[in-house]
């Protein structure tokens, strides 16, 4: 049960991802990303790996597409505090699903090494 409710998270940024796309008119990649969204069910670190670049790559795109926009809106004299806001939340979303691979549940789902004592310390 854990384990669906955490693999919700980058289900979830997944398909924000595939809309931006599609919204873009970039069907190959939101096909692609609708793809990796099968990985969430590969138990496997690679797929985990995967899935963490990618939503770091959707994050980036998030943070770039707010700025684009809140950008155009200025130069046109609209608001823009709504658009920020939005889009910045959807951004902090994926970012917070890229970390949830290192919870202790999904990091045993994707069989990955668990951390060592060094690692622990140092949060």
């Amino acid at each position: 049960m854990r384990v669906a409710a955490l693999l919700m998270l980058p289900l979830l940024a997944l398909l924000l991802l595939a809309a931006h796309l599609v919204h873009a008119g970039l069907m190959p990649l939101a096909a692609l990303v609708i793809l990796l969204v099968g990985l969430l069910a590969v138990p496997r670190p690679w797929a985990s790996w995967t899935l963490q670049v990618v939503l770091t790559v959707a994050v980036i795109e998030w943070i770039l597409t707010t700025v684009g926009l809140a950008q155009l809106r200025l130069r046109h004299d609209e608001p823009y505090l709504r658009l920020v806001a939005i889009l910045g939340s959807v951004a902090l979303f994926t970012a917070l699903a890229a970390v949830a691979f290192q919870h202790p549940v999904l990091r045993a789902y994707f069989r990955l090494p668990a951390k060592t004592a060094a690692e622990r310390a140092a949060r």
